[in-house]
This record gives C-alpha cells, structure tokens and sequence, in this order.
C-alpha cells in the first residue's frame, strides 16, 4: 500500500511539483497496480486483525509496571552496597544505560508516532541514527578533551578550607530538638554557624505534644521517627515522584494499545531509567530523617501513581489519538535523559575518578551503557515488526 506521496518518492518527483508529460508515464504503473489489487485494503484488515485486544493491552501494562515498580525497590536491597568501591562503577552504567534507553526511545518512537509517521518509512530511522551519533560524537571528544586537559592540570584543587569543612559538617548533623516542659516542641532543621558566630537555622517549626503523640501514632507501626522531624526534601522528592510515575504510567499505557513491542520499548526504557532514579530518591530519603520501611513505604505510594497513569493512558489510547502523549512523553524522555541523568553521571565522574586508570574506566563504562541502551531501542524499533506473539 503506497500513498501518493510514496509513489512520488520512489520515482524521484518531488512531493510539492505537478506531474509532467514524461512523469506521468513513469508512475503510471504504479497507479495502476494500487488502483486493481486494492493493497491499502488489505493492509487497513490486517492492522485491524493484529491490533492488541483490551486484555492484552491492560494485561501487558499491568505486567510491565508491576516489573519496574519491582525493580525500583531494589534501591532497598543495593542500599548496603552503597559504601563498596565497585558500587559507583554499577551505578555508572545503569545512569548511562537509561541515558540510551530514553534518549533513543523518544526520538525513535515517541517522536515519530507524535506526529503520525512510520519510522520505518523515508528512512527516518538512519536520521535518527545520525541523531544520535552526533550527541556521541560530542559526548566522546568532550570526555577526550577532559582527560587530556587533566594530565596537563595536576594542580591540587580538592582541599576545601577549615571553615567550609565545619559548615558542611553542621549541615550534614542537624542538632537534636530541645526537650519540652510546658507540652510544645520546637524542631530545627538545616543548623548553620552564622558569620557572627551565632547558631541559625533554615527553618523551624513548632509542634504541640497532642500533635506528636497523633504523628507517633501514625508512624509506630513503619517503625520510624514522627512525620515533624523528617525533612522538607523528603516530601518534595516523593510528590515529585509521583507526577513522575504517573507520567511513566501515561506513556506505557498509550504505548501499548498501538503495540505490544512499543509498549516493551517504552517500558524497557522507563525500567532502565527508574533503577538509577529511585535508589538515588530512597538514599535521599533515608538522608532526610525516614527510617528504611518509611522511605520503603512512601516510596511504594509514590509508585502507585504509576498505575494511575497507565489507566489514563489506555484509556486515552483507545479512545482518542494518543499523539499528544507520545508527544509529551518524548519531551519528558529527552529532559530526563540529557538535563538530568547526563550531568549526574559526569557529576558522578568528578567525585569518584583518582587516577588516569579510573577515569579511563569509567569512561569505558559510560560507553557501554549509552551504547547498550541506543542498540536495544533500535533493535527493537528495527525488527517489531518481524516478530508476532
């Protein structure tokens, strides 16, 4: 089945120019062939008869939140491993396996169905291709660059003064509420040595005995602190998980009533980017003050969203155009992938690297996840189409 614009292009005529005395002649057979065989019937019964039903669609969404709801809990399980030496090198190449994942996931798919065209056709997917190898190309030279500049710049620039070192210890231990007599708590957060010497707080908040003993109540049974002596940063993590997740579970849904493969492309990327994102929002939580079946616990409610998002998106899917999803989804992926988790790993780069040895190793391990995740995304983008459930 060929579209106007297609038989054009396979004969080298312009999309945009009038047929000539000499054109005509040349894509009169195709005409021809579209006008008795009928090909576009066929195909549109054939789409029909291999659209996913509504079990699969909500059976396959379900399975695969359910798989990377699962997954991210695994921040719970890694958290003692936290303090290996080998642990940043894992974390490296899941960071740089969800940056090739989200990145070639939203222009390989996401994109394309945003705005209603095949991949497959016009050769999109070398143009994407060369898309990417032009963000590799610069991501290499850059690090390349780096790393020679490095050996020419040996000077010292590690040490922080007395004064900053006591400024971040002051921060990292917050200082215990004062004990109450007349029923009221005062909690401070974030204690700070002023530069008149004086002790100042970020923010403090006043509690009422009869509040605590209700916050005591509530968290007994995660067996935790009060809810009053956890950070802002907590709650701010965990709401903005939320609409993260619910946004995930968007994109999932409405990936899976076009197909079960562009479904399993989404979720392979929105899996390979939530491992590295959840264990580093679990370590922040634990950081704010939670006990670890709190942060399990809130980490699990923030997770849920997913489910409601993946409602909304088959809902969506199956009853209006789901481009406006695949648009905002492919927008999210690409903020996610280069705003976000690229300059965490450089970030992560920085902290860990030594030596010449480990700067090369870790620039070895970004190479494989980015590389890993952009060929899964392609494969599958590439030979969907071959392989029937």
């Amino acid at each position: 089945c060929l579209t106007g614009e297609e038989i054009f292009s396979l004969h080298g005529i312009p999309n945009n120019s009038r047929i000539s005395d000499t054109d005509f002649p040349t894509i009169c057979p195709a005409v021809l062939q579209q006008l008795i065989f009928h090909p576009c019937h066929h195909q549109e019964n054939f789409v029909d008869a291999t659209k996913p039903h509504s079990l699969q669609v909500w059976g396959f969404g379900f399975l695969a939140v359910t798989i990377i709801n699962l997954a991210s809990l695994l921040g719970l399980i890694l958290t003692p491993l936290l303090k290996k030496s080998y642990f940043p090198k894992i974390l490296t190449y899941f960071v740089g396996l969800a940056i090739g994942t989200l990145f070639s996931n939203a222009i390989f798919q996401l994109i394309p169905e945003a705005f209603g065209f095949d991949p497959k056709v016009d050769n999109y997917i070398e143009k994407a291709v060369a898309v990417f190898g032009g963000f590799y190309i610069l991501f290499f030279v850059e690090r390349i660059l780096k790393v020679i500049l490095k050996i020419y710049n040996q000077t010292g620039h590690n040490d922080l003064g007395h004064g900053e070192q006591n400024q971040c210890q002051d921060k990292a231990n917050p200082h215990k509420p004062p004990s109450s007599s007349n029923g009221v708590t005062c909690y401070a957060n974030s204690a700070v040595i002023e530069n008149n010497g004086n002790l100042g707080f970020d923010s403090i908040s006043v509690v009422s005995a009869q509040e605590e003993v209700t916050q005591s109540k509530l968290c007994k049974c995660l067996g935790g602190h009060p809810l009053s002596k956890i950070g802002t940063i907590a709650w701010m993590v965990t709401l903005s998980d939320a609409v993260h997740n619910f946004i995930d579970g968007l994109a999932i849904g409405a990936s899976f009533t076009l197909s079960p493969f562009q479904g399993l492309s989404t979720s392979i990327a929105i899996l390979c980017e939530e491992f590295p994102h959840e264990l580093g929002d679990f370590v922040i939580l634990l950081s704010a003050g939670m006990s670890t079946r709190q942060a399990l616990f809130f980490n699990f409610l923030s997770a849920c969203s997913c489910y409601i998002g993946m409602a909304f998106g088959i809902l969506v899917g199956n009853n209006f155009a789901p481009n406006i999803i695949f648009a905002v989804a492919g927008g999210m992926f690409l903020y996610i992938s280069l705003a976000d988790m690229f300059p965490e790993m450089n970030d992560m780069l920085r902290e860990k690297v030594t030596g010449r040895k480990m700067d090369l190793t870790f620039f070895l391990i970004q190479n494989a996840g980015l590389l890993t995740g952009f060929a899964a995304i392609l494969l599958i983008t590439l030979y969907a189409g071959n392989i029937q459930l």
